[in-house]
């Protein structure tokens, strides 16, 4: 993030725009800072912290405060005033809205350069610096394979449309290859626009275009729709009625194995491919996402309570996932316990929740050849 924000700075000086980082709480800074502004406006925000910044702020300030949806291509009210039950359900209102919202922004030069304000702000220019006078968790370390930053994300954008795109409909969901975008930490963090992506894939080759822009625009905004409108996006109460009824149901049925938070933070589990998806985790900041799918249906299957099972999945994956507390995210747990699912035959510990098994990895691609590669990341 710190490296976005000094990218960010280094552009706008070049623009003739002054940028002042402050620290602390964001909606009292922007109270402060903006008593004297004419307007003030904001990124949107869905999660439930970001929603309490905007609408601190807004209510302690006397000019008006704008949101403008940045984190999306169709904002989020104009594609759906409820929440939807699956992606089936959003993807006609998302396509019926598209057009208007997938065109280029104009680019608008500085009529006025703004004067250097002579106003304080602290001093990110050193990264390292800066993050040792942060409150942080050490225990996770910096990931090196990612720097922040426009510049990088907009490099590794041309090398997915560039190298990857054709195959992505293939590729996508064999972990034991390199064959995603890798731009999720960048969204996560505004590095990059969701509308930036979809305008250059539609621009790269035709085939693989229709699966990465339903991952990015349908099943994405599916996510940022679930928070907006479900109050308990990150909890399990959060979850569809037949799902919590179903796990509840079987709660009490026998585990093939249980184990603690520590174990699975520490992957030590039985299960090879469980310990090599948690591994690369915290190895790269990043999970393959059908991997991610495995981990935490097999989270489910390995701990006490559904409830418990709910916490630890969601603590794990915000933890080291560096897009962890995002939409999709949030999303992304709650899929492996049901939301944007259907009933499946019943079976231990799931009820009719959708299960998954060593043995379908095994069918669907070279289980064993993800391993040998995280095992070597780990030796690296």
């Amino acid at each position: 993030m710190l490296e976005g924000l000094r990218e960010t700075q280094e552009r706008l000086r070049e623009r003739g725009i002054p940028m002042i980082v402050r620290r602390g709480e964001p909606d009292a800074v922007i109270a402060a800072f903006g008593r004297d502004a004419a307007v003030i406006v904001v990124d949107d925000g869905y999660v439930r912290i970001e929603r309490r910044w905007r609408g601190s702020a807004a209510a302690a300030l006397e000019c008006p405060l704008i949101e403008v949806a940045t984190n999306v291509i169709v904002p989020v009210e104009a594609a759906s005033p409820k929440e939807e039950y699956a992606a089936a359900t959003l993807r006609p209102k998302i396509y019926g809205r598209l057009d208007d919202f997938l065109t280029p922004l104009k680019k608008t030069p500085l009529r006025v350069p703004s004067p250097a304000p002579g106003l304080e702000s602290w001093d990110i220019d050193d990264t390292g610096a800066a993050l040792a006078r942060l409150d942080l968790d050490r225990k996770v370390g910096r990931v090196a394979a990612h720097r922040g930053g426009a510049s990088e994300a907009e490099k590794r954008l041309r090398a997915f449309v560039g190298r990857k795109l054709a195959a992505y409909a293939e590729d996508r969901n064999d972990p034991a290859i390199d064959g995603l975008s890798g731009l999720g930490p960048y969204l996560h963090f505004g590095q990059i626009s969701p509308l930036a992506v979809a305008l250059a894939v539609k621009k790269g080759p035709a085939y693989g275009q229709a699966a990465f822009l339903e991952e990015l625009i349908v099943r994405r905004e599916l996510s940022f729709n679930f928070v907006r409108y479900n109050r308990a996006y990150d909890k399990f109460d959060g979850l569809p009625d037949w799902c919590r009824t179903t796990l509840l149901e079987h709660a009490r049925d026998p585990r093939p194995a249980v184990y603690t938070r520590a174990e699975l933070e520490r992957a030590a589990t039985h299960d090879p491919y469980w310990n090599a998806a948690q591994r690369e985790m915290v190895l790269t900041g990043k999970m393959h996402g059908y991997m991610r799918m495995y981990w935490g249906k097999k989270i489910l299957e390995w701990s006490a309570s559904p409830r418990h099972a709910y916490r630890t999945a969601l603590a794990l994956n915000n933890a080291y996932e560096l897009d962890g507390r995002d939409p999709n995210a949030f999303a992304g747990v709650a899929w492996t316990f049901g939301k944007h699912d259907r009933p499946w035959g019943r079976r231990p510990v799931f009820g009719t929740v959708r299960s998954m098994t060593a043995a379908g990895l095994r069918r669907k691609f070279d289980a064993d050849a993800y391993v040998r590669k995280i095992d070597a990341l780990g030796g690296a």
